[in-house]
């Protein structure tokens, strides 16, 4: 199994990133802003990227302000039953965040270019806690 890991420090505290990996509001402004967000272990999430290209997460876990944990339930091949999970450390007026794409079956070229998109979830949350701003796949230009 592979595994992405990414770490991001955010200037704002962790209940700020929390609040925008956990609503509607925020994960439109960070990820995708044609989705339907619930806030409730079990509950299935559902981020669309373009016409074809759904993505349904489960809520695994929730733990205001320092932990979210999604279960890929339905998207690409390469990501049902993977485990996306956010770990949120406050210290200090900042939020230390790790980011893990988890049991992937094997390295490919999808995996790798997850690997890099995933880097830009993580500054696209940065840039909106930090700014008021993130850059959602509709206003992404690579």
């Amino acid at each position: 199994m592979a595994n992405i890991e990414h770490l991001q420090t955010v200037h704002a505290p962790a209940s700020k990133v929390y609040e925008a990996l956990t609503t509607a509001e925020g994960l439109s402004e960070i990820w995708t802003n044609e989705l339907v967000v619930h806030r409730e272990p079990g509950l299935t999430n559902e981020f669309r990227f373009g016409s074809n290209d759904l993505t349904k997460m489960r809520i695994e876990e929730m733990a205001a302000g320092s932990r979210v944990v999604w279960r890929c339930v339905d998207s690409d091949p390469e990501w049902i039953d993977t485990v996306i999970s956010f770990e949120l450390e406050e210290k200090n007026g900042k939020t230390a965040i790790t980011l893990r794409h988890m049991n992937w079956k094997e390295v490919t070229p999808f995996f790798r270019s997850c690997n890099y998109n995933w880097a830009m979830f993580l500054y696209s949350l940065k840039t909106y806690c930090e700014e008021g701003k993130g850059l959602p796949y509709q206003e992404r230009k690579f």
